[in-house]
């Protein structure tokens, strides 16, 4: 059985999760865009029973884009958001992708809210980028 491992920038903050997530998706609303400071937000859907958490985390609710309270996890050291817990989705943990540092972490499949999305936004790996640092 697959096992990864999401953290957060510090470490201090973990989820192991066993097995495939439900669902693999980017959004493209408003709020993931705040939330993640991105043009879209990327996430894993898992079963609470899937996911272990270590770590103590602060918690704070918004309302979505869909109406439905969202309660997000943070680290309460580096305030990185790892993971949040969907009220339309109770029994599931919702982890943000760049939490595993995982490039071979699989695609999503589903693309929500776009009527929101920035026309290049998934287009990235088409512009002539320089490889500079």
């Amino acid at each position: 059985m697959m096992t990864r491992v999401a953290s957060c920038s510090c470490g201090q903050l973990r989820l192991t999760c066993e097995g495939e997530p439900a669902r693999i998706s980017v959004c493209h609303c408003f709020e993931c865009q705040r939330r993640t400071g991105s043009v879209f937000g990327t996430q894993a859907r898992f079963s609470l029973k899937q996911v272990t958490i270590e770590g103590s985390a602060t918690q704070w609710t918004r309302l979505g884009d869909s109406g439905q309270p969202t309660a997000f996890s943070s680290c309460p050291v580096c305030a990185s958001t790892v993971y949040w817990e969907p009220n339309g989705s109770p029994g599931s943990v919702v982890v943000a992708v760049g939490m595993f540092a995982d490039p071979s972490f699989p695609p999503p499949h589903v693309s929500v809210y776009e009527e929101r999305q920035h026309e290049w936004a998934l287009a990235a790996g088409q512009l002539p980028l320089q490889h500079e640092f």
